[in-house]
């Protein structure tokens, strides 16, 4: 045994060859305690690993039923199972994953990068590749992406290091490097994102749209025109759902009024409803979010304006519904969970999914709430 800085390195002579174990993070302090007694019994320090062979043993069956049971394939019968998963835990057996690794050419892991975790839509997606995994027999790794400029680069180079066989991003924002970055070679990469990119694949739902919708349904119930409230002009999503609103609009020959800018939330709603409440020509209030669009119902009402009464109100995301107990409001409902499956499936080489560059944009659903009135 030798010591190196905190470290045994542990040598154990077996028969006419020398075994070199696992260096084991221990002190001198250690041995001078009486936690490892390197004179009687060298082996205490190491902990002795355990194998298929010595599972099989345990169990009574062979290795591999043993390798079987780990991937929980159904040609084991139950009580088999059983027995050889109780013999794991009795040794202490971990499935040696990176050898699997190895032999596969694949980790079966998924990196997902996000910039926000706990932004609106974002659990749903997580959701989504979790089902997808589990679809594939893959697991999911998380990292949370910040810095400034925030950009893919530094997204790739963190997963780079980890096991994973591809990498999702989840763009709320534009990354400083979008039009220049290349993936890894043999990391493929999907981008949570409206924009294409010509290296990676590219999957959300439509925010272009969900704007059209809106405005179309308010036109159809007679409104004049639509009013607007965007949100940060740093939001991607928020700056598509604006330029769908405004060629929706003139499309129709009306050029878009002037529209009040939120930041998403409830109180910036209230404060643009209070706005709006003063502009007479105002029938129709499309908010870029729920939580914007309720705000400004309070908004309006405190100015003495009814919902829908005086004015109609639809929102985007359909979050808060189990929230807002008084009202339902007209929004549009999105399957964020669909967008994560996809980017987990495209990943995987899932049945159906076609091989190189693909951009899957998936449409909205109109939810017809209380808050829209027919002007007609």
């Amino acid at each position: 045994m030798s010591v190196n800085g905190r470290f045994w390195v542990v040598s154990v002579l077996r028969g006419r060859r020398w075994i070199y174990l696992k260096a084991y993070k221990l002190t001198v302090q250690d041995v001078i305690n009486g936690i490892v007694d390197i004179e009687r019994s060298p082996m205490d320090a190491v902990k002795k690993s355990v194998s298929v062979k010595d599972v099989a043993r345990l169990a009574g069956v062979s290795e591999q039923t043993v390798s079987r049971t780990v991937h929980d394939s159904p040609s084991v019968r139950p009580e088999t199972k059983e027995r050889v998963r109780a013999a794991m835990r009795e040794l202490g057996y971990r499935p040696n994953f990176a050898g699997r690794s190895l032999r596969r050419g694949k980790f079966k892991t998924v990196g997902v990068a996000m910039f926000n975790i706990t932004g609106t839509g974002n659990l749903d997606r997580m959701e989504g590749f979790a089902a997808a995994a589990d679809k594939h027999g893959y697991a999911i790794t998380l990292t949370k992406v910040d810095g400034h400029p925030y950009t893919l680069e530094s997204a790739s180079s963190r997963m780079s290091a980890l096991p994973v066989d591809g990498m999702v991003v989840i763009m709320n924002r534009m990354p400083a490097d979008f039009g220049t970055f290349e993936p890894l070679p043999g990391m493929q990469t999907v981008l949570v994102t409206m924009l294409e990119h010509p290296l990676c694949s590219t999957v959300d739902n439509d925010q272009f749209d969900c704007s059209r919708q809106v405005v179309e349904y308010l036109l159809e119930q007679g409104h004049k025109t639509v009013h607007f409230i965007s949100c940060p002009e740093r939001s991607l999503s928020g700056m598509r759902r604006e330029e769908g609103w405004r060629e929706t609009l003139r499309a129709h020959g009306i050029e878009p009024p002037q529209l009040v800018r939120g930041d998403w939330t409830a109180q910036s709603g209230y404060a643009a409803g209070q706005v709006l409440a003063d502009d007479p020509t105002c029938t129709a209030i499309y908010a870029s979010n729920d939580a914007m669009a309720y705000g400004c119902i309070r908004g309006l009402e405190s100015r003495g304006k009814c919902v829908p009464q005086d004015v109609s109100v639809v929102g985007v995301d359909d979050s808060l519904g189990d929230i807002v107990p008084d009202r339902r409001l007209t929004t549009v409902r999105f399957d964020n969970k669909r967008v994560g499956m996809w980017a987990v499936d495209k990943i995987a080489g899932a049945e159906g999914v076609a091989p190189g560059v693909e951009h899957r944009l998936f449409p909205g659903v109109l939810v017809e709430g209380d808050t829209v009135r027919d002007v007609r």
